[in-house]
């Protein structure tokens, strides 16, 4: 790895898989040891974490372990769904392929069937392809995390997309085989065998799927996958979940969890548009130089650690000044820019301002099911328009913009907006990708690097695929868009150790995270910690009867109103200080490490210290 600050041995990079790790905790929860510092990291030295963190995608099972991305059973697996999707794509009349989440899971659904639906236009022929996120349409753009506890709303979402199908093959989506939504379509398909071919997504290992009741259903999410695995047996059901590690930031699946979900349908469905459209039958070996060309994507990415880790400390800066973020983009670019700034909200308790994405063409581009949003307000705006309307007259140097685009997009429209944004701020930043040799947008690009603060070009070979191409250069923006918004918040004191310390509180799985979370920081018992949470919610320093009888929906439901929730619970079980004294005390140092550290007496800061050791 670059650099001599900050290196890892593979016996770090691998520490996680020891049984004896964080044994309670699945894959996708555990901290990661590679990142349990980030929160007093440089730009650079986080930028070198979070490479380190993605590159775990992609190592070799050790055979004694968990299954992997590169694995011969994960490989083998995605050819037999992608021999499904050519039977559909071979007689689509009444048939569908459905991909449906919850979060980043729903949202990478959308992009997914966005792109292989317009590939088959082009090709004229008709869409086969739909997406299902939880909370509808406004998910894909902001935090609708509460429809995620309910498997009937799930069942009936699916139900609607396939009236009349005969033929459906369902992808569902849920990083750690948790999200009821999810659970209950599954169960749905499995009902319904002569129709519903399921399958299953995910980064957890089938022992670690959700096993706690779901209020109103006689099934867990580990009692679908059991069933699934029976099923599998005679290929009617297709379980797809290799572990790549935990997250750089414990239990952000909008990282890894996204990116390998990404990585897996475009796997799927292009070797089926491949067998389908160009003769071209599905191998073990397609499908595995496939995932490897994902693997260069992440190398060209990083190779780019200078620009990445500048891009950082500007977007940090502009957090922790109070100013915001920006992103301006192009084509699916510009959706992926939607789809970082959209998780910001839920993952770090940040503002919608913090944040923003902004699209060239509007929802016109963006060609969701249900078309405009504009009317649920401001924060679903999302042109260019828009954010000539709405944020630019009040831009100013605090605020970081930053320009995402290729060669291929309309280079001489992103000249212009830049020179209106320049006339508002100097803060001005481009991230674009070109091909190896392309010269046609040379000059309309040396126009845009004079207008910028800093330009980051990504540069990739001559592609043998123009659509493997573009995937990758989604990919790409993803890695670094991650890296920016996560790093930035970091940056703004946002983290404790790696932990989401500032999560919202908003449905059963980020409940159960919070109690977790308290539990493994101040290491109370679990009680205590579910107490002091509830206190924090309520912000009362006594529980009352109504509030320890209502139910995990009423708690999470008056979550949604509140800020720095778990912060408070974590300030006040390890201090004793009253819920408002530890209000008090946030307020004066954002930073949440330090101001816990600061409340702490030196025996204590040793002991929770040493829960983290430096690595």
């Amino acid at each position: 790895m670059a650099g001599s600050d900050w290196t890892c041995s593979l016996s770090t990079m691998r520490e996680w898989e020891s049984t004896d790790y964080e044994p309670s905790l699945p894959v996708s929860e555990k901290s990661n040891p590679l990142t349990c510092d980030i929160d007093r990291a440089s730009a650079t030295s986080i930028v070198r974490m979070l490479q380190a963190s993605d590159a775990q995608m992609f190592q070799e099972e050790t055979g004694n372990t968990y299954k992997r991305l590169l694995s011969k059973q994960v490989i083998e697996t995605l050819m037999e769904v992608a021999k499904r999707a050519e039977l559909i794509l071979e007689d689509p009349q009444d048939s569908l392929v459905v991909l449906s989440g919850c979060g980043t899971s729903g949202r990478i659904a959308f992009l997914t069937a966005s792109s292989f639906n317009r590939a088959l236009r082009e090709l004229n022929k008709s869409p086969v392809y739909s997406y299902i996120i939880a909370g509808g349409d406004k998910a894909l753009l902001s935090s609708q995390e509460a429809p995620e506890d309910d498997p009937r709303l799930g069942m009936l979402s699916l139900k609607k997309v396939c009236e009349g199908k005969r033929r459906v093959l369902f992808i569902g989506i849920s990083c750690g085989l948790s999200a009821p939504f999810v659970a209950g379509q599954l169960d749905f398909c499995l009902q319904h065998p002569e129709v519903f071919t399921p399958v299953l997504v995910g980064v957890n290992p089938t022992h670690q799927a959700r096993d706690e009741p779901i209020p109103g259903c006689t099934f867990t999410f580990y009692s679908v996958v059991q069933r699934m695995q029976e099923l599998a047996k005679g290929q009617k059901a297709f379980l797809v979940n290799p572990a790549v590690g935990p997250e750089a930031i414990s239990g952000s699946s909008r990282m890894k969890g996204g990116s390998v979900t990404k990585i897996l349908l475009e796997v799927v469905l292009s070797a089926a548009h491949a067998a389908t459209f160009t003769n071209t039958p599905v191998t073990y070996m397609g499908i595995l130089q496939h995932v490897r060309a994902y693997e260069k994507t992440l190398d060209i990415t990083y190779a780019q650690e200078e620009g990445i880790s500048a891009l950082l400390e500007a977007a940090g800066r502009s957090l922790r000044c109070g100013g915001r973020v920006c992103y301006l983009g192009w084509g699916s670019l510009g959706v992926t820019g939607l789809i970082d700034a959209s998780e910001c909200i839920p993952t770090f308790g940040a503002d919608y301002n913090d944040v923003r994405g902004f699209i060239s063409g509007g929802y016109r581009e963006l060609n969701n099911s249900e078309g405009p949003l504009i009317s649920l307000g401001p924060d679903f705006c999302i042109a260019h328009e828009d954010f000539l309307r709405l944020a630019l007259p009040s831009l100013s140097d605090l605020d970081a913009v930053l320009l995402v685009y290729t060669h291929s997009d309309d280079v001489g429209d992103v000249v212009k907006l830049a020179r209106r944004v320049r006339e508002q701020t100097s803060n001005l930043h481009a991230v674009y990708h070109q091909v190896d040799g392309d010269t046609a947008a040379a000059v309309q690009q040396n126009d845009i690097n004079k207008l910028c603060l800093s330009s980051l070009r990504i540069t990739w070979p001559s592609p043998a695929s123009r659509s493997l191409l573009h995937m990758q250069w989604e990919l790409s923006t993803k890695l670094l868009l991650n890296a920016v918004s996560t790093g930035a918040h970091v940056l703004k004191g946002k983290i404790y150790q790696n932990h989401m310390i500032d999560v919202q509180v908003t449905n059963s799985k980020l409940y159960g995270r919070a109690t977790r979370l308290l539990r493994k920081l101040s290491g109370c018992p679990e009680p205590q910690c579910e107490e002091a949470l509830l206190k924090a919610i309520y912000r009362v320093d006594e529980l009352t009867a109504d509030i320890t009888s209502s139910d995990m929906n009423t708690h999470t439901l008056a979550a949604r109103s509140r800020t720095k929730v778990v912060p408070l619970a974590l300030v006040c079980l390890l201090t004793g200080r009253s819920l408002q004294e530890a209000e008090t005390h946030l307020e004066r140092q954002p930073v949440v490490r330090e101001a816990v550290e600061a409340c702490l007496s030196p025996s204590t800061r040793r002991t929770v210290t040493a829960a983290h050791p430096r690595t």
